[in-house]
């Protein structure tokens, strides 16, 4: 009876530690995605530390030159281009998934091993994610994606550069939080060249298929962040942060 006993209470101790194990499961994988996005996005820091300036990337209507070319000219040239053309073409391309889901360009052809283009940071509610170019199902469970036919994240005006973000990604917080943003909340791009300063200015909740309501709007350099919401009937939808552009001399 004895050893019986003893069998009895192993099972039940093995039971009650797979039932822990189930249970903690999903709120420790959503910590560990947390802390994998987190370091992609202080790994970039740290790599253009050096040689980032303080919020003084404007583009020009044509390329100025300079004494010195600046730091991976050829990306920002082409960025440049990509920025001032898509603008011009009123983004006649930006018309389904596929459009958007393609990478802009690929940082490889341009000597990087790495695939973040930038971070983006919002310190009221403590995000801090990598940028991928593309908004494919890959680079959205890594960060936040940027849609292709959609202004690169360099500012300027006629841009607009739109992020998405899943609003939780296996437990992972991801763009959850952006719902609680209000206008006056501080959002800062930082990529190869410089640090950007936007400021929310509105929020509204749009319908997937509202392309308008996220194309670049004339002399106006803005960014915005795009995640889902589901409206009281389950149907879904997606919830917009606009923020525009702030700059030192204002």
């Amino acid at each position: 009876m004895g050893k019986i006993r003893k069998t009895v209470i192993c099972m039940m101790v093995l039971i009650f530690i797979a039932g822990l194990c189930v249970f903690l499961y999903p709120p420790i994988r959503g910590l560990v995605l947390d802390w994998k996005v987190s370091e992609g996005a202080r790994s970039f820091l740290e790599l253009v530390a050096p040689q980032k300036k303080p919020d003084s990337t404007v583009i020009p209507e044509e390329p100025t030159p300079t004494e010195e070319p600046m730091e991976h000219q050829e990306l920002w040239d082409a960025v440049n281009a990509y920025n001032r053309e898509i603008w011009h073409q009123r983004q006649a391309d930006l018309t389904d998934p596929w459009a958007y889901q393609q990478p802009s360009f690929t940082l490889g052809d341009f000597g990087l091993e790495d695939e973040v283009f930038a971070v983006i940071s919002i310190p009221a509610i403590e995000l801090e994610m990598p940028i991928y170019l593309g908004a494919s199902p890959d680079h959205l469970s890594l960060g936040a994606a940027h849609l292709s036919q959609t202004s690169l994240p360099v500012g300027g005006m006629n841009t607009n550069c739109v992020l998405a973000g899943h609003r939780g990604w296996h437990n992972g917080k991801f763009f959850y939080n952006i719902v609680s943003l209000k206008p006056g909340d501080e959002v800062l791009i930082t990529n190869m060249w410089g640090t950007l300063r936007y400021q929310v200015c509105e929020t509204k909740v749009i319908e997937s298929y509202e392309i308008d309501k996220i194309k670049i709007q004339e002399d106006r350099d803005l960014l915005t962040l795009l995640t889902c919401y589901y409206a009281s009937n389950n149907h879904k939808m997606r919830f917009a942060c606009y923020c525009e552009r702030i700059y030192e001399n204002e």
